[in-house]
């Protein structure tokens, strides 16, 4: 089980990296890890990224903490989970220094990142939605690591209107219109409507005026009381008249309902009427893709979705590889850059009378223009423009590898269900539960 939290660096980020980097702390430096930069340096590479943004901000870094239950991983498990979480939510695009600390009996993980990204001096948003991610992120590596993981807590999955009404107390008669105009977007006609209404928990009576009441609510709302738009004629207008986007030829295949363990269709004579109906659609378009794909057995069926997946798996590699490439480029253009900006006053520095003088005043340049070339290590990047064709060129091939993608995470989604469904059709889960079953 991890936790993650973050906060902002707008001063002191020497002291902040310096207090991260603890040898007590870190096993003797031994928990440390950097990228695009070097930890003793790191500060100013952060500097120097932030100064080619043309509109730099006022936080000089981030600062992730993601700590672990005391005793569940190792400070090497942490340490490899940290580095996963910092590669995966930045994308190799920010400056980092990692460190694990073991001098609490919860393990935790510091990531002290650049604001700034060395790619495209562009800053990192961080926001509601890139904490909700990396806790999600954070979450995943600890299920492959076979650690726990926190449990939902009771806000998680609400929507933000069922939250924001929960928080505020927001009118019922809201969330009422809110849900006939959701079942009047879905309905072919008055009758329709009825069902969906009912479907949402709602019993409707029927006379002058139409009226509702939610489940739980003692006493009927007519509609009339919502406003004109809520009358029984405004909403068979509404259904009538309402206009529609056109959906494609082909409609999407969803998952079988499986009626006999649903616990809504118990309850519910009108949604078990809507579920069997429902089934019937989509076990029809599931035959369809069969025989549009020409597949006529269940191997065949296996064999396909095995293919598309091995397709989908061989272009997220490419992906990566090419992302790689692409940030390895920046690094070494990064690099280059620090060394050709700053080489004239190493070459000042060598021919200098009085060489400490000059290294004290010079420190922060000398100490980054050593840094690139250890870095280097006699490596150059090519010209400016050269470097830029290269990376354009890996961004163009990126570009079309996802177009590769997202049609494969599409086609792998579909055949998925599809085979779902097969299986529910033809009863085969239970069969291959009792293949597996041992003999008495």
């Amino acid at each position: 089980m991890a936790v993650t939290k973050n906060h902002s660096i707008n001063a002191t980020l020497k002291k902040a990296l310096d207090y991260i980097c603890n040898p007590e702390k870190t096993d003797g430096t031994l928990l440390i890890y950097s990228y695009g930069c070097s930890p003793e340096t790191a500060d100013m590479e952060f500097e120097w990224t932030r100064q080619k943004s043309s509109e730099p901000g006022p936080h000089l870094a981030r600062h992730l903490i993601q700590s672990f239950a005391p005793g569940e991983t190792t400070p090497e498990q942490a340490h490899e989970i940290g580095k996963q979480l910092a590669d995966e939510v930045l994308g190799g695009r920010f400056e980092y220094v990692l460190t694990t600390h073991t001098d609490r009996k919860q393990i935790h993980n510091h990531i002290i990142f650049c604001d700034v990204s060395f790619v495209d001096y562009k800053h990192s948003h961080v926001n509601r939605r890139w904490n909700n991610r990396t806790r999600r992120i954070s979450d995943r590596l600890c299920e492959e690591h076979g650690l726990s993981v926190i449990p939902p807590n009771e806000n998680k999955g609400k929507s933000y209107k069922e939250y924001s009404a929960a928080r505020q107390g927001t009118s019922w008669k809201s969330q009422l219109k809110a849900d006939i105009d959701k079942a009047i977007s879905r309905s072919a006609d008055f009758e329709d409507f009825l069902l969906h209404m009912e479907i949402a928990d709602y019993e409707i009576k029927r006379g002058k005026y139409i009226s509702f009441r939610a489940k739980g609510k003692e006493r009927f709302t007519r509609g009339k009381t919502l406003g004109p738009r809520y009358t029984e004629e405004s909403i068979k207008d509404r259904i009538e008249h309402r206009t529609r986007i056109p959906k494609p030829q082909r409609q999407s295949i969803n998952l079988l309902i499986d009626i006999q363990n649903n616990i809504k269709a118990q309850e519910s004579k009108g949604y078990e009427h809507w579920a069997k109906l429902y089934n019937l659609k989509q076990a029809s378009r599931t035959l369809n893709f069969l025989t549009e794909h020409n597949i006529s057995t269940y191997e065949e069926l296996e064999e396909a979705a095995g293919k598309i997946h091995a397709d989908f798996d061989v272009v997220s590699e490419q992906i990566k590889g090419t992302e790689k490439s692409m940030n390895d480029t920046a690094l070494l253009m990064k690099n280059t850059a620090i060394y050709d900006e700053l080489r004239p006053i190493y070459e000042k520095y060598k021919k200098a009378k009085n060489k400490p003088a000059f290294a004290e005043k010079h420190r922060r340049e000398l100490t980054l223009f050593e840094a690139a070339a250890k870095k280097l290590k006699g490596k150059h990047a090519p010209s400016l423009d050269k470097s830029r064709k290269t990376t354009d060129g890996l961004a163009e091939q990126k570009k079309e590898l996802y177009k590769q993608y997202k049609k494969l995470k599409q086609q792998a989604a579909e055949i998925d269900v599809i085979k779902r469904n097969v299986e529910q059709i033809l009863n085969l889960s239970k069969e291959k539960e009792k293949d597996r079953e041992p003999d008495l």
